[in-house]
This record gives structure tokens, C-alpha cells and sequence, in this order.
């Protein structure tokens, strides 16, 4: 997955606008231009790193005149202690990019190790681990791309990649049957429906429909192997809610074949990363 670089730019302009409006009152009144340093990232946590071009990127962006040299790369496993890049040059530019991409390494290195977590615990089944649109506002992409270095799988996303028939569509339409008919006329012929069912009799309704995936919303493992013999391999299962590093193994043993996992992008720990100055 290449994330498309004019959106990355325009996500650490927005941050660092935000951080530091006009002037960084510190820096500018205390270090001359022509002073330079040396830095270094250090992981302070054990886990996966994701997102080291990008925070390479800010420095550019923020003034540049830093040699940034990465040591390891996105998807690297890493250890408390380990140093993760070395940094020369502007000591204001190190300054003033430090936070904006401290923020952005650290949030996408946390959904890079939850994710890898998921992806260990559920090796040897089935199910693969996808991540949702419960993301942050604007950091869609690079949310998604981390997972993606953690070893899972991208849902949709937006609205606009497939069709996916939730509760509350097929509550405001009528029913299922009603709900994907009245879609079969109108969508094209490339795109897949998904369908959100609550109960196993909403799960064989869906299957009379001839839907390509079915989500299993906050169903039990035992429930959920029910579904899994009843549906045959005649569509593809999805499990949803309440899923945990706790019992994602067990969830992934009934046979479903996705687990998404909201958590892995809106409520993800951050990974614990510094960056030091050497004196």
C-alpha cells in the first residue's frame, strides 16, 4: 500500500499549522538559524514502527537542512531501546518538528503493533483481522495503511466502496429482502453487498438473498459456529463487536472468515517513542 504523497502533506501542514501557528516563540527567540544538532528516535516500548517516512517528511516540510537516516523501516519489530532513526542538522527544524511527528510515529505505530498483536493471536485459523470506519477524522488513510504494516486487512474505505446494508438501513427500509432487492436494480454489476444481520434467522434471510458477505453483529461463539455450519461456505462471514485481544482467538475459531475490529484505529495506545537531542 503507497499512500499518495500530496495527502500526507497535506496532513502534516494541517498539524503543523496547528502546532505552531506563526512563530515557535521558544525556539526563534532562544537558537540561532545557523546552529546544528544531533537526534535520535528511541522506541521506548516494544512493538511494530509505522509511519518513519512520514515523520522523515515533516522535518522537510517544517525547514528542512536535516540529514534524516532511518534504521528501521515500516513493519520492523522493535525492542525498549532500540533506536529507530538518527537525525543532523537544523537544530530548529528539529525543534519545531519534533511533536508533529513524534504524534504521527507514535499513533501509527500503535495500530501497527495492536494490530500485529490480533494478527498473532489468530494465526493458524481462518479469520483475517480488518480494521473499520471507526477512524479519526482526516487521518483515515494513514490509520488504514498502518494496519496494513501490522499485518491486517483494510474493510472499506468509505461509503462509496461497496455496499454494506447495516441495522439501521434495513430497519428504515423494511427488511432485508426489500433492502437488497431494491439495491440489485440500481448498483452496478462490480460492486458486492454486505449485510449486517442480528439473529440466525436474519442470517439465513440474507443467504436466500445471495449476499457475498455477511456481518455477524455482537453474536456469541457458540452462535457464531451455528452460523458458520449454516452458511456453508455460500458467503463470506464477517465478526463484529465486542471482539478483544482477549477472546479474538476464540472468536476466530468458530471459522468465520473476517474480524473487524474498531478499536485497532479510534481507541489504539499510542507507542511510546522519544526523540533526544544529544548534548
Amino acid at each position: 500500500m503507497k499512500l499518495l504523497q500530496c495527502y500526507v502533506d497535506d496532513i502534516i501542514k494541517t498539524a503543523l499549522l496547528e502546532d505552531i501557528n506563526y512563530i515557535d516563540v521558544s525556539a526563534d527567540n532562544l537558537i540561532p538559524e545557523e546552529l546544528k544538532s544531533s537526534a535520535y528516535y528511541v522506541a521506548k516500548d516494544s512493538g511494530i514502527v509505522c509511519g518513519i517516512e512520514i515523520a522523515k517528511r515533516v522535518f522537510e516540510l517544517v525547514g528542512g537542512g536535516v540529514d534524516f537516516r532511518i534504521l528501521k523501516k515500516d513493519g520492523c519489530e522493535v525492542q525498549n531501546g532500540d533506536i529507530i532513526a538518527e537525525m543532523e542538522g537544523s537544530t530548529l527544524t528539529l525543534l519545531k518538528g519534533e511533536r508533529t511527528a513524534l504524534n504521527i510515529l507514535q499513533h501509527m505505530s500503535g495500530i501497527a503493533t495492536a494490530t500485529n498483536k490480533c494478527v498473532k493471536l489468530v494465526k493458524g485459523t481462518n479469520a483475517s483481522v480488518t480494521d473499520t470506519r471507526k477512524t479519526l477524522p482526516g487521518l483515515r488513510a494513514l490509520q488504514k495503511y498502518a494496519v496494513t504494516v501490522g499485518g491486517g486487512k483494510n474493510h472499506r474505505f468509505n461509503l462509496s466502496d461497496a455496499a454494506m446494508l447495516k441495522d439501521n438501513h434495513i430497519d428504515a427500509f423494511g427488511g432485508i429482502t426489500p433492502a437488497v432487492r431494491a439495491l440489485r436494480e440500481k448498483i452496478g454489476h462490480t460492486v458486492k453487498i454486505e449485510v449486517e444481520v442480528r439473529t440466525l434467522d436474519e442470517l439465513r434471510e440474507a443467504l436466500e438473498n445471495h449476499v457475498e458477505i455477511i456481518m455477524l453483529d455482537n453474536m456469541s461463539c457458540d452462535t457464531m459456529r451455528e452460523a458458520v455450519e449454516i452458511t456453508a461456505k455460500k458467503a463470506l462471514l464477517e465478526a463484529s463487536g465486542n471482539v478483544t485481544e482477549k477472546n479474538i482467538r476464540e472468536v476466530a475459531e468458530t471459522g468465520v472468515d473476517i474480524i473487524s475490529l474498531g478499536a485497532l484505529t479510534h481507541s489504539v495506545k499510542c507507542f511510546d517513542i522519544s526523540m533526544k537531542i544529544k548534548k
